[in-house]
């Protein structure tokens, strides 16, 4: 038994220290499927065996060091507990480079998720805001505004969520910091009347935020589009669903400089007012969608709140405003075209920066100054019949509502409730005063 046990050693160990040091080209085995491989300069263990497959395979064991002799017998001790390693693993029927493939793919996952962790926790809220107004907002923007843009952020959005990794933010965190402003800004906001724009607002400027960090793989969803609705409703009863409208006996005087006003973002302003419409209506308006000699404007229902086909009557200012753009050529089917993104719609933005320039920023929205404004003076002066008034701002299109008239003189008056709203907008001053006097 003694010699027979010598003997299988023999075969597991056919290899010395010095002769692993001094072997020339080739391969040299020892034993039990290790081979030492000595090609040239180079030198490293193989181990040669049959896979529980059939199929005879060859795993590397790593370098063969052999400076020295003690080199050379540490790399054959090391190399020799890898061999039998592997042959353990043969004998509970697994492929060793198998495992060890699974093995090597399991901690690359592990190393993955530890750096995407880190990465996680790099893109903080915080940073992705900052690095979203440095590419976007601050190239597009005056420096008053962008500067506006991100200190709204800054002083708004609760520290404990604005360093936190975007990914991490959650709807109902976001909607309890934007609904629990400090008690100085909501008192603040209060008095002014400003609470639900000032929140509407950073709800906007979050929600590009969040989309542009979605498209660069920082996020997965976004929480600011998510709170859209829910704000609302979290909006104080006498806020909910208000736009701050100016005073319509002001708007004659604030039309006459925004006539004055240059640019194409003016004219889509004046286009909106003149007609009552929407922000989305106007700026994604196109040419086949106006007929200037019917006076007509087909809004096409996808871009309708009520998803119905709407028809506004043109003015004879709304005709010549537009016969004037068209002669610009400034884009073969887009009315307003970007100025800054040549083939693309003008941004939202653009009319807000109109409303600054004019200096009413801070008294009137463009959703207000379009649509409360006209539905306010037309109510209060009894312009038409609350059915007229409520079809033009295109709240009911719905033939219940028109059932009782006839449509032609229902549409009629629609027409004149339209050019008597220009009118008034073309008023000076002066015959406004006289008018709201008397």
């Amino acid at each position: 038994m003694a010699t027979s046990r010598k003997r299988n050693t023999a075969r597991l160990h056919l290899l010395t220290a010095r002769q692993v040091q001094h072997l020339e080209d080739g391969d040299h085995t020892d034993g039990g499927g290790l081979l030492l491989r000595v090609r040239g300069e180079s030198s490293s263990w193989v181990f040669r065996f049959t896979s529980p497959n059939g199929r005879r395979r060859e795993m590397g064991l790593g370098v063969a060091h052999r400076g020295s002799v003690g080199q050379a017998g540490d790399s054959l001790a090391a190399a020799r507990d890898l061999a039998h390693a592997a042959r353990e693993t043969l004998r509970r029927g697994v492929d060793p480079i198998d495992e060890r493939d699974a093995r090597r793919a399991e901690l690359r996952q592990v190393d993955e998720a530890k750096q995407e962790a880190k990465e996680r926790e790099r893109w903080t809220l915080a940073r992705c805001a900052r690095d979203y107004h440095e590419r976007v907002i601050e190239p597009n923007r005056t420096d008053r505004h962008a500067k506006q843009w991100l200190s709204s952020l800054e002083n708004h959005v609760p520290a404990k969520l604005w360093h936190k990794p975007i990914a991490d933010v959650e709807p109902p965190e976001l909607l309890e910091a934007l609904c629990n402003l400090t008690p100085d800004e909501r008192a603040r906001n209060v008095k002014n009347e400003k609470l639900p724009e000032t929140m509407q607002r950073i709800r906007q400027r979050l929600d590009a935020v969040f989309e542009d960090a979605m498209f660069h793989r920082r996020c997965a969803t976004n929480p600011a589009a998510a709170i859209r609705r829910k704000l609302r409703e979290a909006m104080p009863r006498k806020y909910a669903g208000k736009f701050e409208a100016l005073p319509y006996r002001e708007a004659p005087a604030l039309m006459a400089r925004l006539r004055a006003s240059p640019g194409v973002a003016a004219r889509c302003l004046e286009l909106a007012m003149l007609t009552a419409a929407r922000t989305a209506e106007v700026l994604y308006a196109e040419w086949q969608e106006f007929d200037l000699e019917r006076a007509e404007w087909i809004v096409p229902a996808e871009r309708m709140k009520m998803k119905e086909t709407h028809t506004v009557y043109l003015s004879t200012r709304a005709v010549e405003l537009l016969r004037e753009l068209r002669a610009q050529k400034l884009h073969p089917t887009i009315v307003f075209p970007s100025i800054t993104h040549p083939g693309q719609f003008m941004s939202n933005m653009a009319m807000l920066a109109v409303l600054g320039r004019l200096g009413v920023r801070d008294a009137t929205t463009v959703h207000g100054l379009c649509r409360a404004t006209f539905s306010t003076w037309a109510n209060d002066t009894e312009a038409a019949r609350p059915d007229v008034i409520e079809a033009c701002l295109a709240h009911n299109e719905a033939d219940r509502v028109r059932a009782a008239y006839n449509r032609a003189e229902f549409n009629r008056q629609r027409r004149e409730l339209l050019a008597a709203w220009s009118e008034y907008l073309s008023l000076p001053a002066a015959r406004v005063i006289d008018l709201h006097a008397a």
